[in-house]
């Protein structure tokens, strides 16, 4: 593992002078490794699905960080004797090659079977899988480019993927490379996994007090609107004015609510933008929930800052002398579920504004809210400064990355 140290400014300059690119190489990804696409088992074989072995598919990659250690849907042991030309061993390097998700990567940490809209590369003794899972996601953009070449879902196929190329340093440096930038993801990894646990234990607490409490029936019962200054959902300033767009207003979309704080959004808009659309200012602390389509409703994220967020979004203000938002996000959290059957009774599968703001509840007496609330800021508290961290590193991983990749370097070809 690579200390702390080793990324202090005076080793990164040693380490990047280190790297000897003129001793780089171009090399075709398929002379790397065994390319494998993968494949769904048939609608006329059910007994292919069971409990067996990962069935990965793009889907599952918004719950990867850098590794695939599980899936939604999963192979029978008779499935697995089915496909066994296409299991991948662990380290495989797995590349989605279709559409919207082209470009994602992962590695699976356990054998695995992917669909057909992935690649998988399986490593030779040329390269280290990890430098080859950094290469890759640094060709995100030249991947991206695929995604959008105006066919209607476009595909990237085994013989163009293998056709690609990176440059390749001898092994050395590849297993340099690799340390530096796992050392990045390995801490990532860690704190997301705390963060789940924090999550997890906030989630338990609440219960504990509000839902499985003897005295919850004698608690006033009254609604979310009630407990807030203000709920109303947010607004999309026109794409066609370019001036809208690219400001220091934090703009968010549903994709990016994950039950997480939100410090910066993919998009920003400016204050043209907001005045001239249905888009609204929120306070820090509020908490923002999706309400429209499957798979997002009822998706949280919580301000760090004063933000915006599209119509597929409700703004929560919450009255912090009748509550918190720490009770609000944990109680539309663990109702989420009948939320999702509520917008499920609609048309179109969606929550509204005027849902949210009837949505009843329990308001526990004002003791037993603050005894509660005591002990869920710490734990938020803490889920926030580890979610501050990971973006430091994420933000400090792709300055690396891109300076290894990128950097002008004469590179020998073959």
């Amino acid at each position: 593992m690579v200390n702390k140290m080793t990324l202090c400014n005076e080793n990164l300059t040693n380490f990047f002078e280190s790297l000897h690119k003129e001793e780089w190489r171009e090399v075709r990804l398929g002379e790397v490794g065994k390319v494998i696409t993968g494949k769904t088992p048939s609608q006329n074989n059910p007994q292919d699905w069971g409990d067996s072995m990962l069935f990965i598919t793009p889907t599952d990659y918004k719950n990867y960080c850098k590794y695939a250690s599980d899936s939604a849907r999963k192979i029978s042991n008779e499935g697995v004797d089915r496909f066994s030309r296409i299991v991948l061993p662990p380290n495989s390097v797995l590349v989605t090659c279709i559409g919207s998700d082209m470009g994602k990567v992962a590695i699976n940490k356990v054998q695995a079977i992917t669909n057909q809209q992935i690649n998988a590369i399986i490593p030779n003794n040329m390269i280290n899988y990890n430098f080859l899972y950094y290469s890759l996601v640094d060709m995100y953009p030249i991947l991206r480019i695929f995604g959008t070449d105006g066919t209607a879902v476009p595909i990237l196929n085994k013989n163009d993927f293998e056709s690609l190329t990176i440059s390749l340093p001898p092994l050395p440096i590849q297993n340099q490379i690799a340390e530096i930038l796992s050392s990045f993801d390995d801490k990532i990894d860690l704190l997301h996994r705390q963060n789940q646990t924090l999550e997890s234990l906030a989630l338990t607490l609440f219960r504990h007090h509000f839902i499985e409490n003897p005295n919850c029936n004698e608690w006033e019962k009254t609604t979310l609107e009630n407990i807030c200054l203000k709920i109303q959902s947010g607004g999309t300033p026109s794409t066609k004015q370019h001036s809208y767009y690219g400001g220091n207003i934090n703009w968010y979309s549903t994709k990016e609510l994950n039950d997480n704080f939100l410090f910066k959004s993919i998009q920003q808009i400016t204050d043209e933008g907001l005045n001239n659309s249905s888009a609204k200012l929120f306070p820090k602390d509020s908490v923002i929930i999706a309400i429209y389509a499957s798979p997002t409703v009822g998706r949280l994220g919580i301000l760090t800052q004063e933000s915006a967020f599209n119509q597929a979004a409700c703004g929560l203000v919450v009255d912090e002398t009748k509550s918190s938002k720490e009770f609000v996000f944990l109680f539309l959290k663990n109702e989420r579920e009948n939320l999702n059957l509520l917008a499920s009774g609609s048309a179109q599968q969606n929550l509204n504004v005027e849902k949210i703001k009837n949505y009843p509840l329990l308001l526990p007496d004002k003791e037993t809210l603050d005894y509660f609330q005591i002990q869920a800021k710490g734990f938020f508290d803490k889920i926030s400064h580890n979610a501050k961290e990971i973006l430091a590193l994420e933000q400090m991983r792709d300055l690396v990355l891109s300076k290894i990749f990128n950097e002008k370097m004469e590179v020998r070809s073959e």
